[in-house]
C-alpha cells in the first residue's frame, strides 16, 4: 500500500489533494485536527492531517519479478481502522470543489444553515465543520443534533479560549471609552459606573471630551447627578491634566472620549493627541451588534493603533444575529468586557465570560428533534 501524509485548511482541500496524487481508489486511513505554532503562543493556525493510501500491491506476472516489499510502517496499519474509513473512499469520488458545505454529511445541513444565519464567518465554518467532520467519521453512532451543538461548543471554545473576558479590573484608575457616534457610548459607561458604586463601593469621577455633542454631555451630566459623582468638561490637553489632578482622590475615573465619525482619520489623531493611554488606563473599544461587520472593521482598523484591551458591543437585544461578535473577536484578536441589552441603567448589561458568549450565540438555534 502507497500511503502519504496531507496536510491542508480544510477537510475538502485535502480531499482534492487526494484525488489528484492517488487517485480515487484512495482511502482515508486516519484524520485529525493540529494546530500550528503561532506568535508568543497567540494566532494559531488550524489545519487537517490526513492519512491516505492506495493498494499498490499486484500479482507478478511471471516468476522472475521480485515480490513488492512492504514496510513495517505499512504493515503496523490497522486493518480495522481501514474497513471503518473505507465509506470515505466514495466520498473522495463524488467531492465537488467549490461547493464546500455539500461535502459534509446531509446530518449537518441544519447546523451549517444555523451557522451561516449567524453570519459566523465562512472560516469559522469551516473550521467548526471540519471537526464535526472528522468526530463523525470516527463515531458510528447516530449523529444528533445536540451533538454538534457540543461539538461546536468545544470547537470555537478552543479557538476562543486564549482571549480575555471580564469586566473593569479595578486596578486601574483611568477607564477610557472609545467608539463611534450612535454605539450608546455614554450610557454604557453609567452603567459601568452605578456597578462599580453600588457592588463595589468605589469613589467614581467623570470626564468628557465630547464637546460637539450637547446632547451627550447633558446625558451624562443627569447619569453623574443621580450617582452623586463629579464631572469635568474638557475641550483640550490641559484641561484633562487639570480634571486629572481634582480627581486624585477617587478610585475610578471613566472618560467619555467624543463620539465622531472615525472614518477619517484627523478625528483619531485628535484623540491621541488628547488621551494619555499609557498611564493606569484600561480602554475599551464601544460597538454596536447592530452594524454590518464590513463598517465595524473599517473602525476597528482605525483604532489599531490605539491600546485597545477589550470591545464592548451594545444593542445586543435588537439584533438577531450575533456572528459578527466572534468573528470580530477571532480576527483583531480582542476580549471581551461587556455586552448591553436595553437601555436600563444599570440593569441592561452583562459582564462577559466565554461560556456565556457561547450559550448566547447557540440558543437561537431552532430544530426538529428526530423521532
Amino acid at each position: 500500500m502507497k500511503m502519504k501524509k496531507y496536510t491542508a485548511s480544510t477537510m475538502p482541500e485535502a480531499m482534492k489533494l487526494i484525488r489528484k496524487e492517488l487517485g480515487d481508489e484512495a482511502v482515508i486511513l486516519s484524520s485529525k485536527v493540529v494546530f500550528s505554532k503561532g506568535f508568543l503562543g497567540l494566532f494559531k493556525k488550524k489545519s487537517i492531517e490526513v492519512l491516505a493510501g492506495m493498494d499498490t500491491i499486484e500479482q507478478p506476472n511471471n516468476t522472475f519479478e521480485m515480490p513488492t516489499m512492504v514496510s513495517q510502517e505499512q504493515q503496523n496499519v490497522s486493518l480495522e481502522i481501514q474497513k471503518e474509513l473505507a465509506d470515505l473512499k466514495q466520498m473522495v469520488k463524488n467531492i465537488k470543489i467549490p461547493e464546500m458545505l455539500s461535502s459534509y454529511p446531509a446530518e449537518m445541513k441544519t447546523l451549517m444553515d444555523f451557522l451561516e444565519e449567524q453570519e459566523l464567518s465562512e472560516e469559522l465554518i469551516t473550521s467548526v465543520c471540519d471537526e464535526l467532520f472528522v468526530h463523525h467519521k470516527k463515531n458510528t453512532d447516530a449523529f444528533e443534533i445536540e451533538d454538534q451543538l457540543s461539538l461546536t461548543k468545544n470547537s470555537l471554545q478552543t479557538q476562543m479560549e486564549h482571549l480575555p473576558f471580564g469586566g473593569i479590573s479595578y486596578t486601574k484608575k483611568y477607564i477610557n471609552v472609545l467608539g463611534p457616534t450612535g454605539v450608546g457610548k455614554t450610557t454604557t459607561i453609567a452603567k459601568i459606573a452605578a456597578r462599580a458604586i453600588l457592588e463595589k463601593k468605589k469613589k467614581v469621577g467623570f470626564i468628557t471630551t465630547d464637546t460637539y455633542r450637547i446632547a451627550a454631555i447633558e446625558q451624562l451630566k443627569t447619569y453623574a447627578g443621580l450617582l452623586q459623582s463629579p464631572l469635568e468638561i474638557v475641550y483640550n490637553e490641559k484641561d484633562l491634566q487639570e480634571a486629572m489632578v481634582k480627581f486624585e482622590h477617587l478610585d475610578i475615573v471613566f472618560i467619555d472620549t467624543a463620539g465622531r465619525n472615525f472614518k477619517e482619520t484627523k478625528f483619531v489623531r485628535d484623540l491621541q493627541k488628547l488621551i494619555e493611554f499609557e498611564v493606569d488606563t484600561e480602554t475599551f473599544l464601544v460597538l454596536s451588534s447592530t452594524s454590518k461587520q464590513k463598517d465595524m472593521e473599517v473602525i476597528i482598523e482605525q483604532f489599531s493603533e490605539f491600546p485597545i484591551d477589550k470591545f464592548i458591543f451594545t444593542k445586543i437585544d435588537e439584533t438577531n444575529t450575533i456572528g459578527s461578535i466572534i468573528n470580530l473577536m477571532v480576527k483583531y484578536n480582542k476580549g471581551l468586557a461587556y455586552y448591553t441589552d436595553g437601555q436600563e441603567v444599570p440593569e441592561d448589561i452583562m459582564e462577559a465570560s466565554l461560556e456565556e458568549l457561547l450559550k448566547l450565540f447557540l440558543k437561537g438555534i431552532r430544530y426538529e428533534r428526530s423521532s
